[in-house]
Formats: C-alpha cells, structure tokens, sequence
C-alpha cells in the first residue's frame, strides 16, 4: 500500500502510513536513512532495521520502505508479509 506525501508537509506519507499500521494493531521500528522499518503485528517494542538479525528479519510480517529513496519528500509503501487475524 502507497502513502504517498500530502500538502500537509514532510513525511505526511510516513506519518500516514504509521497511523494506520497503529490502527491495524502493528507496531514498527524507527526510520533509518538506508533500511526499511521492520513491522510486526501486535503490540511490541521494534529495533532499527540494522540491529535485527537475519533470523528476526525473516520473522517480520512486512516492511515500510522509502518511494524512490526519499521518504521526506516522496511518501512510503507499506508491504505486509503476513495479514493480523
């Protein structure tokens, strides 16, 4: 799913997509400028995605990764793995 920035300024896209993932019921990790953030349904507390192991990454249930590089500008794309129950 695309969360595409808005006129409401940098990162709208970002703060969009948070919002609804916290909705859903899933928690996320950080932003770092060169990875993804790392999702996992439920309620739980998420490292940066250069602290989590290949194993964890393998475990999670989607991704939010930056359109084009730029999640300023840009907005991001929110990529679920596994669908909450």
């Amino acid at each position: 799913m695309e969360f595409p920035n808005t006129a409401d300024g940098d990162f709208s896209g970002l703060y969009a997509a948070e919002k609804w993932l916290r909705d859903a019921g899933y928690s996320y990790g950080p932003t770092q400028a060169d990875g993804p953030q790392a999702i996992f349904a439920g309620d739980c507390v998420v490292s940066k995605w250069r602290h989590l192991s290949s194993a964890e990454r393998a475990q999670v249930d989607g991704t939010i990764d930056a359109i084009a590089g730029d999640r300023r500008n840009n907005g991001v794309v929110v990529t679920l793995r596994r669908v909450q129950q």
